[in-house]
């Protein structure tokens, strides 16, 4: 009894060990010293890690070394170890007292420690496996009771959880490392000012996380016909730049038609090539030239086009692989500087078709000279030619008077004929302020060997910008009096006007972008520190801005954004800078508050302004919003603390149902990082079609006929695995994703048995669970109808199952709704009857086809009376209402029985068969196509 009660010490002590802060190693470590000297007396005890390639390798135990090898030197070899493997397959403990009386464990180790007796135990938590625990004795075997291999059960599931919790630490960890790159990559890209700034800032950041600067980028050429071009190189690679473009230029690649680019650029997807030997796709000969052994590409894509992509090579072995979380960052990373890479390359563009012009303008200033040259020489020819000129050109007297014009120069200047402008003064057309001299004008031009800028007035006194060139009259070497060539260029300054524009502001809504929104932010902040006064963030996301674009396109969207912006604009005073930071995200700043009051009215206003519907091509569409608030310095004291925390606020506010603004505070801020990724990924799971459907049978006892299946989604979560309903469904309730993504089980449903039908099972029906939110939308039977119309499956072949509490709430709005879905041929059937709190009353009211029992009372009703009696019951009084009645989680065959025996002869349920993919199902139940 004492022995006992210092082992449940021990474990105590061991799980508070385990609960604080110490290491992972230390933690084993006592688990290891309680087994060996508290438990049982053995000779070795070791605890094995899973590793990457699926082995499993020493890690902490007792001994350190065992024949000259320490314990991280021995790995498991599941291939020969068949008692391990078995071991993880069971996930239950097994103990071999004498292992010359079995062959499962691997006989080389039994042989080389010379192990008497042995015991394997999983260490699992929570259903996870987590490693392997060896005990073994080489000299006199354990003798084991059932007792001590209890007590060191007990002692390896603690190691488990310290397993875990380190596991998750380093998730966490690594997360919020992530997060912080990103934020580093954003802040640092958007002060890089050229496109050479860019890459090195992307290329550096790839090498750190991928641990690789052989890397290259190509962008698309829009003058060769979009075809790619080798552009640029990081500083750290293996080649130089100049022999990298030299190899691309000998070797004579076409990237236009290279397999592996079209694929990426015609996909958006980045492509990971381990082993270019054991791929048919790449360009091999390329490969050998450059020493390329792996690839990796990933693109750039802005806006929805491809700009260009990125390879990162492998020079040194083929089959470097890199990690699931250093992929996803590495093209977050790609993805955070495409859109800068894009409005750098479309400024870049306009700077040469602007220096191409200037350098156009300065060739055509130089023939002018040359033209003015002959034009000394009085002759038609010449004054032919000088008429001719599309520059406008007039001379002038030393007093500043014009002598002469061509008509170019006068239909520019607005006159009517050259002889009006002959002995007007130049003070008329040159913008000369008052005071100054023709001297002081003729000295400031003449100084000026090139062309200058400048503006000149019209005869209706209106200004323009001009481009000219002022020449001196040279007779005798001396001046007698000057040339001037000048060109209108209101075009030209309109262009660069324009750029200039774009650069700071959002090409959709006309309001600041995130370029010009954290410059005023900087200014703001660097104010409120030497006037010590506050100033605040809201960080405004669009509720459901997705389910409008998805239903009216993207051109309808931008429409959206652009009405939102304006009533932002309308709706704040004009010193706060409402910026769009991209998608249907806005950022206020708001310069002046005085008080965490002042940022909370500015956010009910807004709330206020959003109540009222938008009216857009005649379409009245209701918009809300979710509003983060933070304030300086009580939230941050710099632009990325303030603007993180309103973001965390937003998204808390958008967690409480939307609508609404919420301050930000430092609890919130612990929302779970899990939540944070689900929750991301659920958004995009439709759109990236992650979704699958699994059908599960419906079956009469009697006949053993299939009378239909349900409908049950589950979601390929990318890196996850197949995900339970149980998971998600939950958060799709929360955020309102539940409604698209119940329309889409509908759609794919129907089809899925469309497709049956066409094989000729035209008995087969298909339900599909309708949650309280879809149910409570306004368009939900016509969206039936529609569905059923697109698809061919004739209504009585689809079932709807609502859940009972939700048909006895709003009882005269859903016996409406429930009476047009029975208009139009559909069934109806209750979900989980007899787990609702209300009068059974409802039922003669309610065109309801079917009572479906719920599980609950299903999984113990031969053993449990009340549960029985209460099954009993639900089928008289469908039989009695004239109903059809079918109990679901029906997993045995004394459950069946009972149910056939009362009068409820369909059933559905593992006991049948689990739910199966749609290929599954038909393959199992149906191998040969047939006609009813």
């Amino acid at each position: 009894m004492a022995n006992e009660q210092t082992r449940y010490s021990r474990l105590a002590q061991i799980t508070k060990l385990i609960n604080t802060n110490l290491k992972l190693r230390e933690a084993l470590e006592h688990v290891v010293t309680a087994i060996s000297e508290e438990i049982v007396s053995c000779d070795s005890v070791g605890i094995y890690l899973p590793q990457e390639d699926g082995t499993y390798r020493g890690f902490v135990g007792k001994p350190e070394l065992i024949n000259g090898m320490s314990l991280d030197m021995h790995i498991i070899d599941l291939e020969m170890d068949h008692l391990a493997k078995e071991v993880i397959k069971t996930r239950e403990a097994i103990y071999i007292p004498d292992t010359s009386r079995d062959s499962r464990p691997d006989p080389r180790a039994v042989h080389a420690f010379k192990i008497k007796s042995l015991l394997v135990l999983p260490m699992s938590y929570e259903q996870e496996l987590y490693g392997l625990v060896f005990l073994f004795d080489y000299g006199t075997p354990m003798n084991l009771t059932n007792s001590e291999i209890e007590s060191i059960e007990a002692y390896v599931n603690m190691a488990a959880v310290a397993v875990r919790n380190a596991n998750n630490l380093t998730r966490k960890e690594a997360l919020i490392s992530d997060k912080q790159l990103l934020l580093n990559v954003t802040r640092d890209l958007s002060h890089c000012s050229t496109l050479r700034e860019v890459m090195d800032r992307c290329f550096a950041y790839l090498g750190e996380v991928l641990n690789n600067s052989n890397i290259g980028a190509h962008f698309l050429d829009p003058v060769a016909s979009h075809h790619l071009q080798p552009t640029s190189l990081s500083k750290h690679s293996d080649w130089s730049e100049e022999e990298w473009k030299k190899t691309h230029e000998r070797v004579g690649g076409n990237f236009h038609e290279d397999p592996i680019f079209k694929e990426v650029a015609k996909t958006k997807k980045s492509i990971m090539i381990p082993n270019i030997l054991e791929d048919s796709r790449p360009n091999h000969e390329l490969c050998v030239s450059f020493g390329i052994k792996g690839l990796y590409v990933i693109p750039f894509v802005a806006m929805g086009e491809v700009l260009g992509m990125t390879a990162i090579v492998n020079l040194h072995q083929a089959g470097q692989r890199y990690s699931n979380s250093a992929m996803q960052l590495a093209e977050s990373i790609v993805d955070a500087t495409a859109p800068v890479l894009s409005n750098l390359l479309y400024i870049e563009k306009q700077e040469m078709i602007i220096s191409e012009r200037t350098s156009e303008l300065t060739r055509k200033n130089i023939e002018l000279e040359n033209m003015i040259t002959e034009v000394k020489q009085i002759s038609r020819e010449k004054e032919l030619i000088l008429n001719s000129a599309g520059e406008g050109i007039f001379g002038l007297d030393l007093q500043g008077s014009i002598t002469f014009c061509n008509p170019s120069a006068a239909k520019i200047l607005g006159y009517g004929d050259q002889q009006e402008l002959i002995g007007v003064s130049c003070e008329h057309i040159f913008d000369i302020k008052d005071g100054d001299s023709f001297d002081c004008f003729q000295e400031k031009n003449l100084n000026n060997k090139g062309s200058n800028e400048e503006y000149f007035h019209r005869k209706n006194h209106s200004k323009f910008p001009v481009e000219y060139v002022i020449t001196p009259q040279i007779e005798h070497d001396k001046t007698v009096g000057y040339v001037i060539t000048f060109k209108d260029v209101t075009k030209r300054k309109e262009l660069e006007e324009k750029i200039k524009y774009h650069a700071y502001y959002d090409s959709v809504t006309n309001i600041p972008n995130r370029v010009l929104f954290h410059d005023r932010l900087n200014q703001a902040l660097t104010f409120a520190e030497l006037n010590e006064s506050s100033l605040g963030i809201l960080f405004l996301d669009l509720d459901r801005f997705k389910k409008i674009n998805d239903t009216f396109g993207h051109a309808f969207g931008d429409i959206v954004l652009r009405k939102v912006a304006q009533r932002l604009t309308t709706t704040l005073p004009k010193e706060n800078t409402v910026s769009r930071q991209g998608g249907d995200e806005f950022i206020i700043l708001l310069p002046k508050v005085s008080s965490i009051t002042d940022a909370e009215n500015c956010a009910h206003e807004i709330l206020k302004a959003f109540s009222d519907p938008f009216y857009i091509n005649g379409q009245e569409i209701i918009i809300k919003t979710s509003i983060g608030v933070s304030l300086f310095p009580q939230n941050g004291v710099n632009s990325e603390q303030l603007i993180k925390h309103a973001d965390v606020a937003m998204y808390k506010a958008k967690a409480l149902s939307g609508d609404r603004f919420q301050v930000y505070t430092p609890d919130i801020d612990g929302r779970s990082l899990e939540s944070i990724e689900l929750e991301n990924d659920l958004y995009k799971a439709l759109k990236n079609e992650e979704f699958i459907l699994h059908y599960q049978p419906k079956v009469d006892t009697v006949s053993n006929k299939i009378m239909g299946v349900e409908a049950l989604i589950r979601w390929h979560r990318p890196h996850k695995g197949l995900i339970s309903p149980s998971e998600f469904i939950p958060l799709a309730e929360e955020t309102g994703l539940i409604t698209p993504i119940g329309e889409w089980v509908i759609k794919e449903a129907c089809q899925q048995a469309k497709q049956w039908h066409n094989l000729g099972h035209t008995s087969l029906e298909v339900s599909v669970n309708l949650s309280p939110q879809q149910f409570n939308q306004n368009n939900l039977v016509q969206f039936i109808e529609q569905t059923l119309e697109e698809t061919g499956l004739p209504a009585h072949c689809l079932e709807l199952e609502l859940t009972e509490n939700l048909i006895i709430h709003n009882t005269d709005n859903t016996l409406a709704t429930i009476q047009q879905l029975k208009n139009l041929g559909i069934k109806i059937s209750i979900d989980d009857f007899g787990t609702g709190f209300s009068s059974l009353g409802y039922l003669k009211d309610f065109p309801v086809d079917t009572l479906k029992i719920d599980k609950s009372f299903i999984d113990d009703i031969s053993s449990n009376e009340n549960n029985a009696a209460i099954t009993n019951t639900i089928i008289t009084l469908a039989r009695n209402l004239s109903l059809k009645v079918i109990a679901e989680g029906v997993e045995t065959l004394e459950q069946a029985a009972f149910l056939n025996q009362h009068g409820c002869r369909v059933i559905q349920g593992y006991y049948f068969s689990e739910p199966l993919p749609a290929k599954t199902f038909i393959q199992t139940f149906y191998p040969k196509p047939f006609s009813d």
